[in-house]
């Protein structure tokens, strides 16, 4: 009888992993980012050092097909633009890294917006962490849908 559990539990646990769990983690990340809205909910600085002000701190983002991007800030000020994601291998420790880059523009009053962001992470279906180096200070953005 014990024979019978050794084979049944692996095949059990292998069954509600496969069919329990999201896949999105198997998607390339452009795929993960369209679809939605983005909210940028937090903005976190981290380290020593000189600061700087990010151009998004707040927000609503919804990335299109074909790298289109629109976006409203906290006032309600409306934004289109450009998005790409990028995956680069990192030099210092050899781990595949994806950047992501922002563009947006209001064309109202002409005001553009601009962000490279160095790292990002899917923390969750419907979570990222965007991450901006500086210096020896790190910003860290949080996503959420």
């Amino acid at each position: 009888m014990k024979k019978h559990y050794t084979y049944i539990l692996p095949v059990v646990l292998l069954y509600f992993l496969l069919t329990g769990c999201s896949k999105d983690f198997w998607k390339p990340y452009a795929d993960r980012i369209e679809g939605g809205t983005w909210h940028l909910y937090d903005v976190r600085s981290h380290g020593i050092g000189s600061r700087y002000t990010p151009p998004f701190t707040g927000g609503r983002f919804n990335f299109l097909p074909a790298g289109r991007l629109t976006y409203t800030d906290d006032a309600g000020n409306e934004y289109e633009g450009s998005w790409k994601i990028r995956k680069q291998r990192n030099g210092a420790d050899g781990n595949d890294v994806h950047t992501l880059s922002i563009t947006a523009v209001n064309f109202q009053t002409q005001d553009v917006l601009s962000e490279y962001f160095d790292d990002m992470r899917f923390t969750a279906t419907n979570k990222f962490r965007a991450f901006v180096y500086y210096g020896s200070r790190t910003y860290v953005f949080l996503f959420g849908r």
